[in-house]
């Protein structure tokens, strides 16, 4: 297969972690084609098709921590997308105005005849905040809203919350407040700045001191393990980018029984690869950007989540 990886640049990858490199290297053990642009090098020109300006790379084999020389460039060149047995979208959040304009660029190519995972329309219909509203059976007391008083309504009868904004990403902006209220009026100013901007108020959930589990989701059938991302000292974020510890685990019954009911449904839309995050068995988010934990789930437990992966992307995108 000639594959193509939307992706940030390569160059910044921490390989010794990253779940896109761990898919281009069991991509490229299967002997595929690997390529990789970036989604400012997308283009469309009336009279033509959606194209990138494209790099093919091949690994080096080097691996570890802060090593920097993973890949080369073997030739670089404009390529059509529908050109591609498959596209793999994995820019990292935030999906800001360019994320949301690479997926209608991302749309352009796939009615062209590209493949694209995850399908840009539904990436765009899945916010990862505010994916779980279709789930409420499986979430916890839960507010969206621009109004301060419903956030105080919500403190006053929950009395222990966390408010978050929706486009945060690795636990940015992230704010407990506890039965007190200390500070909860600055905290609603700062993230919904006199009504402009909507919030994600959820019931703090004590179950995150044993961890906020990332349960990965390939083709509508889950990884049998979770990496549960447990906060640190005094941290409430369990996030790695927040220095949270990554411990894997045997999905629970809880965790399974959420997965099999949510993972069908949103792989029949598109949606390849997905990452519900579960604290105790509540859902709290579904990431469908670029779900990661790949190698950390892998390392710990032996079981290969990229080659799962590769193995899905072959099965929804055989060679043309």
């Amino acid at each position: 297969m000639k594959l193509l990886f939307v992706a940030d640049p390569l160059a910044g990858f921490k390989i010794h972690k990253d779940s896109t490199f761990a898919m281009m290297r069991e991509a490229a053990r299967r002997g595929h084609a690997l390529y990789a642009c970036e989604p400012h090098e997308l283009s469309w020109q009336r009279g033509g098709r959606v194209e990138a300006q494209t790099r093919q790379v091949s690994l080096t084999g080097a691996s570890g921590y802060g090593v920097t020389d993973w890949y080369r460039t073997v030739n670089e060149g404009r390529i059509a997308l529908a050109d591609f047995d498959a596209v793999v979208m994995r820019q990292d959040p935030p999906f800001d105005s360019e994320y949301f304009y690479a997926t209608h660029l991302l749309g352009r190519a796939e009615a062209e005849g590209a493949r694209v995972f995850n399908s840009p329309k539904a990436l765009r219909d899945h916010p990862e905040k505010l994916a779980i509203l279709e789930f409420p059976e499986f979430i916890a007391p839960t507010l969206v809203t621009r109004s301060a008083a419903d956030v105080r309504r919500f403190h006053d009868e929950h009395r222990d919350i966390i408010l978050k904004p929706l486009d945060g990403m690795g636990g940015m902006g992230i704010f407990r407040v506890k039965d007190d209220g200390l500070n909860l009026g600055s905290i609603i100013e700062t993230l919904n700045r006199d009504g402009a901007q909507t919030v994600m108020v959820q019931k703090y959930l004590p179950a995150i001191t044993a961890g906020d589990k990332r349960v990965l989701v390939i083709g509508g059938r889950p990884v049998p393990y979770s990496l549960a991302r447990i906060p640190q000292g005094s941290e409430i974020r369990g996030n790695l980018a927040a220095g949270g510890k990554g411990v894997a685990q045997p999905l629970s019954e809880r965790d399974r029984e959420i997965a099999e009911t949510i993972g069908p449904q949103l792989a029949a839309r598109g949606l390849l690869l997905i990452g519900l995050d579960v604290i105790g068995d509540q859902l709290t988010e579904i990431n469908v950007t670029s779900p990661t934990c790949f190698q950390e789930i892998t390392d710990q437990t032996g079981f290969d989540v990229a080659a799962m992966f590769v193995e899905a992307l072959e099965g929804a995108a055989p060679s043309r």
